[in-house]
């Protein structure tokens, strides 16, 4: 809690908070040998690894895969083994649920505690003291009124702010229930039934009509999408290529997971539906289609960034489709090998974990830029004009492709403005030279940065711009020679200041 106090000071979050973190997991180790054996083990390393990578790079999605470790760390010696994915995201929704609560629980036993042996309880200490303790402030409190070097001594003393005591309170909360769990977290599994659903009506004719329907159906759109997304044939007129493949790439994505709910709840191991030789020819052949789906949503994702732009949020969309194509494979290899609901969900829940874990040390915002600058119209390429506003906006992680850009022979306004927008996002990097904010990757980039400029960078000429580096002018006043005759004067809603208005971009 102190060295969280310490660290959070003016809430600057950098390296310091993966070795926090690292700290954490070697204090939990030493004083919960159980953390040292076994399933607990295991993901008191992984739990390391994800503090080495908020050392690289902090981040929300780095310290959420950090807790989720050390809290599996944590509850592992109160059960029995690894079960599955879904039980175990149960207990660490409810560890964090209860978790703040555990240091006024473990203070309210601790107070209820009866003696043993007549050992002193700690109600009956606390009775004992407060008599003495309390009349002796009341006489250091007359004294410091009665003396004024007294009074002096106690003015000199800070008391901590409510704010920092309600970060106190926060930071206990947090770290408390890892070395002090709740069995909440652990014995509510006992009231999760297993995952498995029952969708009502569904029987042999049932499923085998919907998957000759369904079949039908995902014929037609998977027909349309070879027709004029992958043989790239001319679309009617009033529809551009842009907009057939940005407005079908997420709802196709919601109908595979659709598809693959309707396998699950239908085609369960044992059950006459999955014993029909029929029905499971029907199941392969739509999960084929829906992987042609996803596909599809992919290069219709891949169509739209190639006539735009790429995006970190995009480039999260395509890997979650990719997801869901596995999760759809291993679905179908569930019915073909009779595998159990837990076998699903603990390897899609491993392939989601090794994404994430991925995610953690990659910068999406730096591949976009990358991607960007090499296909920006003005650098030769055949997206649209370089949005160097949004690039702005991406800090650091814009930094390298921008002074890449401006290496680059440009036209002389565009680059002016590169080189304006380049400045700016280094003294940002300037700005985070302080070690609360310091982190190890944005340190690199600074440094390669400045290597790349030389010793006599460019600097833009006029400060006065707008993010996207064009320049802001303010409108001319006329000259007073060519100001009319004298009117009546103007009433005060009619006043107006000098606007600001961007110039055109070059």
């Amino acid at each position: 809690m102190t060295a969280a106090d310490w660290l959070f000071t003016g809430f600057r979050v950098g390296s310091w908070l993966g070795g926090l973190a690292l700290a954490w997991v070697v204090a939990l180790a030493l004083l919960k040998p159980s953390t040292r054996h076994g399933p607990a083990l295991a993901a008191l390393l992984c739990a390391a690894g994800f503090a080495l990578a908020l050392i690289y790079q902090p981040g929300l999605l780095a310290w959420a895969m950090f807790w989720s470790a050390l809290s599996i760390a944590t509850l592992s010696p109160r059960t029995v083994g690894f079960d599955d994915a879904w039980r175990w995201a149960i207990r660490l929704l409810a560890h964090g649920v209860s978790g703040p609560a555990m240091p006024m629980a473990d203070l309210g036993r601790l107070l209820r505690k009866r003696p043993a042996h007549g050992r002193p309880t700690v109600r009956s200490t606390a009775v004992m003291l407060a008599l003495p303790v309390l009349m002796s402030a009341l006489f250091v409190i007359l004294f410091a009124s009665a003396n004024p070097l007294i009074a002096r001594s106690f003015a000199g003393i800070r008391l901590p702010s409510l704010g920092e005591v309600l970060f106190w309170l926060f930071a206990l909360a947090i770290i408390w229930p890892s070395l002090r769990p709740g069995r909440f977290a652990t014995r509510i599994i006992a009231r999760i039934p297993e995952a498995e659903v029952t969708l009502p009506g569904v029987s042999l004719p049932s499923v085998l009509i919907s998957l000759v329907l369904f079949n039908a159906v995902f014929a037609v759109e998977n027909g349309l999408d070879l027709i004029f997304l992958w043989s790239g044939a001319p679309l009617p007129a009033g529809v551009s290529l842009a907009d057939y493949a940005h407005r079908g790439a997420y709802p196709l994505i919601g109908t595979a997971l659709l598809a693959g709910i309707f396998v699950l709840t239908t085609m369960k191991p044992g059950s006459a539906t999955a014993a029909s030789p029929a029905i499971r020819k029907l199941v392969v052949l739509w999960i084929v289609q829906n992987l042609l789906l996803v596909a599809s949503s992919i290069l219709r994702t891949c169509d739209y960034i190639e006539v735009y732009m790429l995006t970190g949020w995009r480039i999260a969309a395509l890997a979650w489709m990719g997801l869901v194509a596995l999760g759809l494979v291993l679905i179908c290899w569930r019915m073909l090998t009779g595998r159990s609901a837990r076998w699903l969900i603990n390897s899609n829940a491993l392939a989601a974990a090794i994404l994430l874990s991925v995610a953690t040390i990659a910068d999406p915002d730096a591949i976009a830029a990358e991607w960007n600058v090499n296909h920006a119209r003005e650098a030769g390429g055949r997206g649209v004009p370089l949005d160097l506003c949004q690039l702005n906006g991406l800090g650091t992680s814009a930094l390298l492709p921008l002074i890449e850009l401006e290496h680059r022979p440009l036209n002389a306004g565009f680059r002016d403005r590169v080189t304006f927008v380049r400045h700016e996002v280094l003294l940002r990097a300037d700005d985070q030279l302080d070690w609360r904010s310091w982190n190890w990757l944005d340190s690199w980039r600074r440094q390669r940065a400045l290597a790349l400029l030389g010793k006599h960078p460019r600097v833009p000429k006029n400060m006065n711009r707008g993010c996207g580096g064009s320049e802001l002018v303010e409108d001319e006043a006329p000259s007073p020679a060519a100001q009319p005759s004298p009117a009546p004067a103007p009433s005060a809603s009619a006043t107006s200041t000098p606007a600001l208005t961007q110039a055109p971009v070059t």
